[in-house]
């Protein structure tokens, strides 16, 4: 199996991809990029059998209605979004809010926040896979998934959290994560990419969003219970692992 983790942003040089493979029980770093294309992730896609990645597929189910609301003057849409409760609706997916009740981490909105950008281009992506590879359904189902590496680390137990802060260097931040990862997963191979990866938490994103989208393909991640599936398919799902990370060893 391979699987490919991508830490989408709106512009290709602080976009990063990374392939893991997995035989044998353990798995092994086979490629690793920054600066990476559109037409990169999507030929990466072809080449692997689940995608995990790092942004919105989808807005707000709420957020278009408004939207058209607004745009042709038609008032009700628009005022049943009255007040912060209802902007909160605009703001923020399903998925979100369950990722908030589980892990206590706050997703950035989609549609109010720095997100908006790379999720347009995450947007773009999806028509180019579709286009060459079939559609892929937003809630996971298929083999693309959308994740939060942040929250996978902290599911996992390995203790991450500021690591794109500022203060400490950034690789020496990364540098402890990496060796918490090496003392939880030492069967995974980084083939000698260690350093690179501290210098760069988007290509250390990445790999987390790579072991995440092993944990989607062997089913250990909460998927969307019956009250959250609908609004799934449309707004897309944050794939949480539910099992340890020793798991993805199958």
């Amino acid at each position: 199996m391979r699987t490919l983790g991508v830490d989408l942003a709106a512009a290709t040089r602080k976009t990063a991809a990374a392939v893991i493979e997995w035989a044998g029980g353990g798995a092994r770093l086979v490629h690793l990029g920054l600066d990476v294309t559109d037409e990169e992730i999507v030929e990466l896609f072809g080449s692997c059998d689940m995608t995990g990645i790092d942004c919105p597929v989808g807005w707000p189910d709420a957020f278009l209605p408004f939207l058209a609301g607004h745009l042709n003057f038609d008032a009700h849409p628009v005022l049943d979004h009255d007040g912060i409760e209802g902007r909160r609706l605009l703001a923020y997916r399903d998925t979100d809010r369950f990722v908030t009740r589980e892990t206590g981490l706050i997703p950035l909105s989609v549609s109010a926040d720095r997100l908006a950008h790379p999720a347009m281009r995450c947007a773009v992506i999806q028509a180019k896979i579709a286009r060459d590879h079939g559609p892929q359904a937003r809630d996971g189902s298929g083999r693309l998934a959308e994740v939060y590496p942040a929250a996978s680390l902290k599911l996992w137990g390995i203790h991450a959290r500021g690591y794109k802060g500022r203060g400490i260097p950034e690789s020496e931040r990364l540098g402890v994560i990496l060796d918490s990862l090496a003392m939880a997963a030492p069967w995974l191979d980084l083939a000698g990419r260690r350093e690179v990866l501290a210098a760069s938490d988007d290509m250390f994103d990445a790999v987390i969003a790579s072991l995440t989208a092993r944990a989607v393909s062997l089913g250990q991640t909460l998927t969307p219970p019956d009250d959250h599936a609908a609004a799934a398919l449309s707004e897309g799902w944050i794939h949480l692992p539910s099992g340890p990370l020793a798991g993805l060893r199958g």
